[in-house]
């Protein structure tokens, strides 16, 4: 084993720049030799950037190193003696370990924390990256150049071309600062700005050149930055519109104030809940818990709204306080009803590989996949409702009643059916947000309680009934929202968007949309 390992380091040293390689045979002499000696030599094998000195200053610290009289160098293993370079089978009888002082100690933990640059964990590569990024030396320069050559993990190479550009600051020749500058405005980050800042009293002769970067580095994170808000922005406006989503299409058509429709958006995250379970004993079908939780969770709330509109809705049409009285104490029996079954503890539910982790998109922001998945759930679903509406019998007959529902009845439209299939239509697509919203929130017996409110903001503010209005207010209201969070405050930016909807709807009653046919005049 040990002779393989010795023979990569061989091959890595073969790739090596002619200096890196007579660095490190130039400082072998000095080791052992005396505590002065030793130290100044682990010093120049850290600079280097030697693979081959990583095995060897180890040993060093462990007290595996052995000198012979006549100055070569073993390297005492659980296979036997290696000599140093060659990796060779070596006696060790005569040799003496190599003694340390607190001088040498000091130079080996410098030493090893820049050779673990080129260590084989990508993690040990990063922390030594980091290390040295907080040190900003030219004399790292030789190691972050051999570094950068082998490195071909993204995220490792681009903090070690930022410290590259750090250690090159801080270099002699004002040509190479000057690239330096270049280099560092152009990563654009928090990070570079602040090493240009702090490098700037040390450079008074590239004031000018620092000032202009870091004005570079401002125009490019407010960009950042303006990006990052509208993609907030994006994301709580989809999670807004699948929750706003089915009241609109039974608030619109039926008119029914359902404030059990934030438990109806809970049942379909506990049903995600479930199906993972379920998927759990079926490895290969576990990753596709999520999209087979849609479906389910659909017919689950749908079936509930079913029983709930046959069952106590269609007693009360024409009486909306009543309606809402009821439909707020039903939410209230639906919440302690899970509550009984699961617990009032939260629920995990596992986010599927391909929905984890963040993207990067250009200029540099970030984004979170789950939130983008949703993204596209929430139009994916808008457009399926959208589809079922106008391509289908039930959304023919859901739009006549509408329209009138005198006229829809006397043309042998049922309407009391219509009612029934637009309840459990609004109520699954408020399971389907429960879906969604099971990746991004706790699974709690509390999950819908949060959004009914902003549900209701949404319908009223794009316009009862208008699918088109409630797709412009969701991401109106969530854009706004994360606008004003960073200087109001989560609480304040929800008032002042409510006190604003408050204002606009003594402007436009009917919202953004509003609902055209007779039945919008009654």
């Amino acid at each position: 084993m040990m002779r393989l390992v010795f023979a990569l380091f061989l091959l890595l040293a073969a790739g090596l720049p002619a200096r890196a390689q007579d660095a490190f045979t130039a400082a072998l002499p000095g080791i052992g030799t005396s505590f002065n000696a030793t130290a100044a030599a682990v010093d120049a094998l850290g600079v280097a950037g030697d693979p081959r000195a990583l095995p060897l200053l180890q040993a060093l610290s462990e007290n595996r190193l052995l000198r012979r009289a006549d100055g070569t160098l073993l390297v005492q293993t659980p296979d036997g003696a290696r000599d140093i370079p060659g990796g060779a089978a070596a006696d060790p009888a005569g040799a003496e370990t190599v003694r340390l002082n607190n001088r040498v100690r000091v130079a080996l933990r410098v030493a090893l924390g820049r050779l673990q640059i080129i260590a084989d964990d990508p993690e040990v590569r990063l922390a030594a990256v980091q290390g040295v990024l907080r040190s900003r030396s030219a004399a790292d320069l030789p190691i972050l150049e051999t570094a950068l050559a082998r490195e071909s993990v993204p995220r490792i190479r681009a903090q070690i071309e930022l410290a590259l550009a750090a250690s090159r600051l801080a270099a002699d020749n004002a040509d190479v600062k000057r690239a330096a500058i270049a280099a560092l405005a152009a990563n654009g980050s928090d990070t570079a700005r602040s090493i240009l800042l702090e490098s700037r009293g040390a450079n008074p002769a590239l004031s000018d050149e620092i000032t202009a970067a870091v004005a570079a580095i401002d125009r490019l994170l407010a960009l950042r930055r303006a990006g990052e808000t509208l993609f907030q922005g994006l994301s709580l406006g989809s999670v807004l519109l699948l929750a706003a989503l089915g009241l609109a299409v039974t608030f619109g058509v039926m008119g029914v104030i359902n404030m059990a429709h934030g438990e109806f958006v809970m049942l379909g995250a506990y049903t995600t809940f479930l199906v993972q379970q379920a998927c759990r004993d079926i490895p290969w079908l576990l990753p596709w818990s999520l999209p087979l939780s849609v479906p389910a969770a659909f017919l689950v709330a749908a079936a509930v709204g079913a029983i709930m509109e046959r069952g106590l809705i269609r007693h009360l049409y024409g009486r909306p306080l009543e309606t809402l009285l009821m439909t707020f104490g039903v939410g209230m029996m639906i919440q302690q009803a899970v509550r009984i079954v699961f617990g009032a503890q939260n629920r995990e539910v596992l986010s599927p590989p391909w929905m984890q982790g963040t993207l990067e998109l250009p200029l540099g922001i970030m984004v979170t996949q789950n939130r983008l998945w949703i993204i596209v759930f929430g139009i994916a679903v808008l457009l399926l409702v959208m589809a079922a509406i106008r391509y289908t019998r039930f959304g023919l007959e859901m739009r006549a009643v509408v329209q009138n529902r005198r006229i829809a009845a006397t043309m042998g439209i049922r309407t009391g059916r219509v009612d029934a299939l637009t309840f459990a239509f609004g109520s699954g697509i408020a399971g389907m947000a429960g879906v969604a919203l099971s990746q991004i929130d706790n699974v709690s017996p509390n999950l819908g309680t949060g959004y009914i409110v902003d549900s209701f903001m949404v319908v009223v503010f794009g316009g009862v009934g208008s699918l088109a209005g409630t797709l412009v207010g969701a991401f109106s209201l969530g854009i706004v929202n994360k606008v004003l969070e960073p200087y109001a405050g989560a609480v304040l930016a929800k008032v002042a968007v409510l006190v604003g909807i408050m204002l606009f709807i003594q402007r436009r009653p009917k919202g953004l949309f509003a609902l055209k046919g007779r039945a919008a005049d009654q």
